[in-house]
């Protein structure tokens, strides 16, 4: 095995180690909260990731910028977050009656260590992409299916794992199926090739010597324009995830659904979604060379529309098929945005603020963007869905819910198409300034011209 291959294997298994400690619970959550008398607080454990992503992914981004190396970062924050998911889960394990405080407490801390880690953990693949002369656009995404594969496999096991009537999915067990994940990428971490910090004096004013010239970027407009957008858009991240799994589930309630099979089994439904990212993936290269970034974010917008969309019309009956079509789009909607969204900020600017840039894309998305999003998500679902109403009555409010989600989604991609303007995403897409779609050495896209 050549050297550039071993690495993409590392890298590989990298992400799917880091992906797998978020799919062990990310999907699965709502449902356990739901079957223990939490459902009205499920915003809440989906939220404080937006809330802590506000501040700790730039604050260890910074860190990682000038004094700790990245893969060395990376370690510590999983320890952190592995040790505080293990304590919730023993938490529950010991409690006759589960309080929302207690459990909240323990998991936010948890949350606040692993939220830093997703950039982190870019930024060791690119640094490492980089030093072996690979070109991060063609090689990240392909490395970066490995990820979605380690999120698909945590579901999954969480779905089926545990005995009849008690899977993990509806059980604190998922939170351990987390925290071993974390401590298994501790000792992984470490063996990346080394990542640099910056060894230049600190001079100039405070934002230099606290590294948060990445906010900078804000003067440029075009950067402005996409990292308000960003935000709009993370304003949909969380939602699926926090209530996806407990609405498909709902339906077991109701006769007419009860023996349906993706009621019963709605992370494993839901996963499809996940698989439906390994292929868009591979999309991204040819979509952001072909339609630029703009192009790219308008059809993860639209995406989101028909993901909401298609939930709400859907059941597990007859109309599983168009679950199963919202689960495929969420490839687009998740993926064209997300890692699209991470290359255009790595290829945007310098290897000095990088990791702060990235940890500022998490900010606005992960951070304003998922709290806004979650929090207004709960508000109309306790709004729309109560729990003593009849069983109608709640699929009703139920499909008022994701018709709203939809709405918006459609607003924002209508205004990103009228507002956001990039000369060299649009020059790409009329052909004019399409190169190297090919490299030399025939093996396919190098550098992704319309962003750099």
């Amino acid at each position: 095995m050549s050297q550039k291959s071993n690495l993409k294997v590392r890298l590989s298994i990298l992400n799917f180690i880091e992906f797998a400690v978020w799919g062990a619970y990310l999907t699965s959550l709502g449902n356990f909260l739901a079957r223990v008398g939490l459902v009205a607080e499920i915003g809440w454990f989906y939220a404080i990731q937006g809330i802590v992503s506000l501040i700790m992914p730039s604050l260890v981004g910074i860190i990682a910028d000038r004094w700790i190396q990245a893969q060395r970062m990376l370690s510590l924050c999983h320890l952190l977050a592995g040790v505080f998911m293990v304590l919730a889960g023993f938490y529950c394990m010991s409690a006759d009656q589960i309080e929302f405080t207690p459990l909240f407490v323990l998991y936010a801390i948890s949350v606040a260590f692993f939220m830093p880690t997703i950039g982190l953990n870019n930024s060791v693949a690119f640094n490492a992409l980089t030093k072996a002369g690979m070109d991060t656009v063609k090689d990240f995404p392909p490395i970066r299916i490995f990820g979605t594969i380690g999120f698909i496999c945590a579901m999954l096991f969480v779905n089926f794992a545990g005995p009849e009537g008690a899977a993990f999915q509806t059980s604190y067990m998922q939170l351990f199926v987390s925290g071993g994940f974390s401590f298994l990428m501790v000792f992984y971490a470490l063996t990346m090739p080394k990542c640099p910090v910056s060894t230049a004096p600190v001079t100039g004013n405070w934002v230099d010597r606290l590294g948060l010239r990445a906010f900078a970027l804000f003067k440029q407009k075009k950067m402005a324009v996409f990292f308000l957008f960003s935000m709009m858009l993370g304003v949909s991240l969380q939602i699926t995830n926090g209530y996806a799994n407990p609405y498909i589930t709902f339906f077991a309630d109701i006769p007419d659904f009860a023996g349906a099979w993706a009621a019963r089994n709605a992370n494993a439904l839901i996963s499809l979604s996940q698989i439906s990212e390994t292929l868009c993936i591979l999309l991204i290269p040819f979509c952001l060379k072909r339609f630029g970034i703009k192009g790219v974010m308008l059809m993860s917008m639209f995406a989101w529309f028909l993901r909401f969309g298609l939930f709400g019309v859907g059941n597990p009956a007859d109309g599983v098929w168009m679950f199963v079509l919202s689960c495929i789009v969420y490839g687009i909607a998740f993926d064209f945005f997300n890692v699209s969204g991470g290359l255009y900020v790595d290829k945007e600017t310098s290897s000095d603020i990088r990791s702060s840039a990235q940890g500022l894309f998490m900010i606005m998305t992960n951070g304003f963007g998922a709290t806004i999003g979650t929090l207004a998500a709960m508000a109309i679902r306790n709004h729309y869905v109560i729990e003593t109403d009849p069983v109608d009555v709640q699929l009703h409010g139920w499909r008022v819910f994701w018709m709203i989600c939809a709405a918006y989604a459609l607003v924002v991609g209508i205004l990103f198409w009228i507002v956001f303007h990039d000369k060299k995403s649009e020059d790409n897409v009329s052909g004019e300034e399409i190169r190297s779609v090919e490299s030399t050495d025939g093996a396919g896209m190098t550098s992704l011209d319309g962003i750099e």
